[in-house]
Parts: C-alpha cells; sequence; structure tokens
C-alpha cells in the first residue's frame, strides 16, 4: 500500500508505520538535500504565518545541513501556496507551511484544485495560534456565558465580523454559531482596520481572532476579550478564560501550521525533515520567540499529524455544510 494511501484511509496505522521506517530511512536518502530547499508560505512577508517560517527556517536549514528558502505565495487564504506546492515535484525540494484554513476547510468552501489528504504527506505540526472571541466593549458583557444568553434572546440573527469569507475565523464563528445554539449573519470585512472599527462601534457583536492580534488590540480599551479557543491559557492573555473554563468546551480549536510535502515523497525523506523539525521544536530560545509572537509550538511527528488531518477535516467540512457557506465563482 502506498504511504499517501495509507495516510488517508488510516492515519493510526500510519503513525506506526512511520515510527517503524524511522530506524531504516536513517540509512536512506544519504545525498539528501543536496541543494536548497524552497518553504512555500500563503501569506505575505510581515505576517504571522510568515513569522514563523522565518523563525524556523534557519535553524531546520542547519538541522538539515542546507539553506531554507522562504517563498511567500500570498492570497486566496492560503490557496495559492497549496496550489502550487500540490502540484509541485515529490522530490523533497519543496515543501509548504499550511495551515487550517487552506487545508481543512478551503476544500469545502472554494473550489480548490487540490485535496487535502490526497496531494499532501504530513510531516508535523510545527505550531498553533489559538483564537480569542472579542466584542465591543461598550456592550459591557461579563462572560461567554452571558454573550451567548444574550445572542439567544434577541432578534434575527446576530451580526458577526470576518476577515475574509471562509476563513478560520468565519468558519470559527460558525462553530460557535452551531454549538452554542443561536444564528449569526456573517459580516466580510476586507481591511483588518475596518472589521476592528466596527467592533468597536458595535456594527457587530463579536469576532474571533488570533490570540497575538487580540492581546494587542486590547489595549486600545475599545474592545473586550470573553475566551480563548485553546486547552489552557495564552500567556499572552493570562487573564481571559480558556473555552472550557468558560463553559464552552466543545468550541475548542485552533489554528494550526504544519509542514506538509507534496503527496509521493519519498518516506525517507519525510522522516529526515519530521526528525530535524522536532529538534528545531524542542530548542527554548526558538519557542521563547514564537510564544511571544503568540503561537505555541507543537512539533508533531507525521503520525500525529496524519491524525489530526483525520480529525479536523471531517469537523470542518460538516461546520461549513451546515452554515451553507459556499464562495461565490
Amino acid at each position: 500500500m502506498k504511504l499517501n494511501s495509507l495516510v488517508r484511509k488510516s492515519p493510526i496505522r500510519a503513525l506506526f508505520f512511520f515510527a517503524a521506517f524511522a530506524a531504516a530511512s536513517a540509512h536512506a536518502q544519504t545525498g539528501y538535500p543536496d541543494k536548497p530547499i524552497t518553504l512555500a508560505v500563503g501569506f505575505a512577508p510581515g505576517t504571522a504565518p510568515d513569522k514563523l517560517a522565518r523563525q524556523n527556517a534557519e535553524p531546520l536549514g542547519k538541522a538539515l545541513n542546507t539553506t531554507i528558502i522562504v517563498d511567500n505565495k500570498s492570497g486566496a487564504g492560503g490557496q495559492i501556496a497549496a496550489t502550487a506546492i500540490a502540484k509541485s515535484a515529490p522530490d523533497g525540494y519543496q515543501l509548504l507551511l499550511g495551515e487550517v484554513g487552506a487545508i481543512a476547510i478551503a476544500p469545502f468552501a472554494f473550489k480548490t484544485t487540490y485535496n487535502a489528504v490526497k496531494d499532501f504527506m504530513p510531516i508535523s505540526e510545527v505550531a498553533r495560534s489559538e483564537f480569542v472571541w472579542i466584542v465591543p466593549a461598550k456592550r459591557n458583557y461579563k462572560s461567554l456565558a452571558e454573550f451567548v444568553d444574550k445572542a439567544k434572546k434577541s432578534q434575527g440573527k446576530v451580526l458577526v465580523g470576518t476577515f475574509g469569507g471562509g476563513s478560520p475565523g468565519h468558519i470559527g464563528a460558525e462553530l460557535f454559531s452551531q454549538k452554542a445554539g443561536f444564528p449569526v449573519e456573517p459580516v466580510h470585512y476586507r481591511q483588518v482596520g475596518d472589521g476592528l472599527t466596527g467592533l468597536a462601534n458595535a456594527d457587530v457583536e463579536g469576532a474571533f481572532v488570533s490570540v497575538a492580534f487580540a492581546a494587542a488590540q486590547l489595549k486600545g480599551g475599545k474592545i473586550a476579550a470573553l475566551a480563548q479557543t485553546g486547552e489552557t491559557r495564552s500567556k499572552l492573555l493570562p487573564d481571559v478564560p480558556t473555552v472550557g473554563e468558560a463553559g464552552f468546551a466543545d468550541l475548542k480549536f485552533a489554528g494550526w501550521f504544519a509542514l506538509l510535502a507534496p503527496a509521493g515523497t519519498s518516506p525517507a525523506v519525510i522522516i529526515r525533515i519530521g526528525n530535524a523539525i522536532r529538534d528545531v521544536a524542542k530548542d527554548p530560545v526558538i519557542a521563547q520567540k514564537l510564544v511571544d509572537i503568540g503561537f505555541t509550538v507543537v512539533g508533531s511527528t507525521p503520525g500525529e499529524m496524519a491524525k489530526l488531518l483525520s480529525d479536523d477535516i471531517p469537523k470542518w467540512k460538516r461546520v461549513v455544510e451546515v452554515s451553507g457557506f459556499k464562495a461565490p465563482n
């Protein structure tokens, strides 16, 4: 059975396959890499995903004894980069820093030309960034439960802000609606500044944003944070409860960022890169730099990453289908 077929049909079996293969792969692909590796990122320079890629590129290159070139293929919420890597040669020299939006959500919300499982080989979940539900400070909500209670009693749909239709923040709000039991009407802002103004003015009642983004904006006093979606509280927002603490444990979700290779890439190469990125994840200096910009360092195995895909893809597929969202052609 081909490895990508194994991952698709049984991520748990894939995990054991990867573990068993690790020892044998140490003696394989001895010439790899013998030239620079390109790491595609679906977002512009200076964005959080770009910073994540660049913080890992140099130490990963050192671990592999080569150079990692970060290639910003920005646009369409990461879909342009994902499309390019899905079509590239499976030789280990073209990698993708994929994220939950482009990999687990976009194939169901947009007409993508790639399949999240069939066209990629999982290497590692590099890091994740949780979300925060922010609301207008002028509403004086005391808790997430109070927000939900008022949302259920509101007349009509509750307006929620997003920074793009089909984005993780948008689909996360749809998940919130479905789990908590109140109807939402998304308002898609093209510019972040417009979205913040709309939220501060209470033109919309709430929005999901990244932890780092929320931490920066809360200082202005015009918005408030009610809960964050991680398992534990972020060090950037130690006073903001988790959704579990707020009584909504089934609302846990994260924006994960994963190292992926084109389907058909040699298992030996996958293991080689995976071992290297996990070594990078163990570096406390690098980890702290990523924490400071809102990330939680992970560094999972290929099998664990395959399991994450098998869990997340069906979940987001259901959320998108129930929401009825479908991007225009």
